[in-house]
């Protein structure tokens, strides 16, 4: 098998499973409406344990940009390989989510929330709030590569690598995941959320496109400084990739804290004024 055929297929398995928990749980009528996130967050967990399985030894199942750019920008990959992996991993996710689609045919017209229906295929955030929710996405993809970095610096009985990226993705889901059903993967989002624009989806609604930047940008920039602080912090190699990086994470995250605490203050300026 490729490397190509192996990340398409490993993301669409990823899709598969992952987008098809989502499904069971959101859509009406399904054996599993309402299940909660638990459940979703397990489902992407073992989504993903299975796509590692799948391709893991043809391609080294990356199956997300934002691993593949972090791992790239720490030289454990080439750049030269970067484009065909992306590539290969919107396609993947992007059939992923049409199967999802076939799937559950007869649920889409028995759901009339159209932000569940765009929920099995992209994520949103529980408060939409661009700039904090591109923190939380940074958050969440750093702690996936900083934990890659981890897991393959140890030893594991052979075939267990892929159960404990597994519950590495359940962890983040279930600390880390709520603020904004951390998409932690550009091409989990975005794949996904062009099939949902293309699909004849009943009673379907927008794609958001005004939201898709956020789980795309803040995978990206979390995956690389995940990748550059790991390799600096714990092997010694401090680039001026980690200080431009380290920089803008600051500002980032100063910037989000400054914006949000403003909209405290608004608000608590209107119920004083409401209350007088």
């Amino acid at each position: 098998m490729s490397e190509f055929l192996a990340e398409l297929i490993g993301t669409m398995i990823l899709i598969i499973f992952g987008g098809g928990v989502v499904g069971g749980v959101a859509l009406k009528k399904t054996k599993a409406e309402g299940a909660g996130w638990v459940v979703v967050t397990i489902g992407w967990g073992l989504a993903v344990a299975l796509g590692v399985y799948a391709v893991g030894n043809f391609s080294g199942a990356h199956l997300n940009p934002a691993v593949t750019l972090g791992f790239a920008a720490i030289g454990e990959f080439p750049w030269a390989d970067v484009p065909l992996y992306i590539t290969a991993q919107l396609i993947g996710a992007m059939i992923g989510a049409a199967i999802v689609f076939f799937n559950y045919l007869p649920h889409w017209k028995e759901t009339e929330d159209q932000g569940a229906k765009l929920g099995v295929f992209a994520t949103d955030p529980a408060i939409r709030s661009p700039f904090s929710n591109l923190i939380s996405e940074m958050v969440g993809t750093f702690a996936l590569v900083m934990g890659l970095l981890f897991i393959g610096a140890n030893e594991f009985t052979e075939g267990l690598n892929p159960i404990i990226v597994g519950a590495l993705i359940i962890a983040i889901g279930m600390s880390l995941g709520g603020a904004t059903g951390y998409a932690i993967n550009p091409a989990r989002d975005l794949g996904p959320r062009i099939a949902h624009a293309l699909l004849p989806i009943p009673g379907k609604g927008g794609s958001d496109w005004g939201y898709s930047w956020v789980p795309v940008l803040g995978p990206i920039l979390g995956g690389i400084y995940g990748a550059v602080f790991y390799n600096a912090m714990f092997l010694g190699n401090f680039g001026a990739l980690f200080w431009i990086m380290s920089a803008l994470v600051a500002v980032l995250f100063i910037g989000a804290a400054n914006a949000e605490l403003k909209k405290g203050k608004s608000t608590a300026n209107k119920v004083e004024q409401k209350i007088s």
